[in-house]
């Protein structure tokens, strides 16, 4: 019968602690072209997927009535605690220049979907908010979007890989906006 040797192995090779992963159990370590080459590839996965889910979404009829782009505003607007946002701020929540968000918003506006308001304290700044309407359309298509979701999102992955895909993405988001 021979011994443990120092450092937990046996004579024979093999580990003499059952909780100790062997060396074929550990994960391998990358190297960095290695790492860079399997953080594209993850990249450009996420961004295939992203851009196929959203050609889908964005052909729902529910869009019809609203870009997917207008909507992302409303969504953004309806989700904000005191109800009103700057330009800025919403520029942070979608994918839009700033001289593009501020022509959308002029749509929105001549619809009678979001208003303006000055800021009391700071003259030349200006709070966009829902109005009614822009609030009873955003749920409207809010409803109708979800199903969507649901349909092309929902029913192709489990709840096991929903969370993931949740946990994955936030642990993203919240890495570059501590960059920022």
């Amino acid at each position: 019968m021979s011994r443990p040797e120092p450092g937990g192995r046996s004579g024979s090779g093999g580990s003499s602690d059952p909780r100790q992963p062997s060396q074929s159990d550990r994960p391998t370590r990358l190297s960095n072209a290695e790492h860079r080459k399997l953080s594209l590839q993850a990249w450009e996965s996420l961004f295939s997927a992203q851009v196929s889910v959203i050609r889908s979404l964005r052909d729902n009829p529910v869009f019809k009535r609203l870009s997917m782009r207008e909507y992302d505003v409303l969504y953004t607007l309806s989700k904000c605690p005191s109800g009103w946002l700057r330009l800025n701020e919403i520029n942070r929540h979608v994918l839009l220049t700033q001289p593009s968000i501020s022509r959308l918003v002029e749509r929105l506006e001549a619809r009678g979907l979001v208003r303006r308001k000055l800021v009391a304290e700071d003259r030349r700044g200006v709070l966009i908010g829902l109005t009614e309407p822009g609030k009873q359309m955003q749920r409207e298509l809010g409803r109708e979007h979800v199903k969507d979701i649901q349909q092309v999102v929902g029913s192709v992955l489990d709840e096991a890989e929903l969370r993931e895909l949740a946990r994955i993405t936030s642990k993203l988001d919240a890495a570059v906006r501590e960059r920022e």
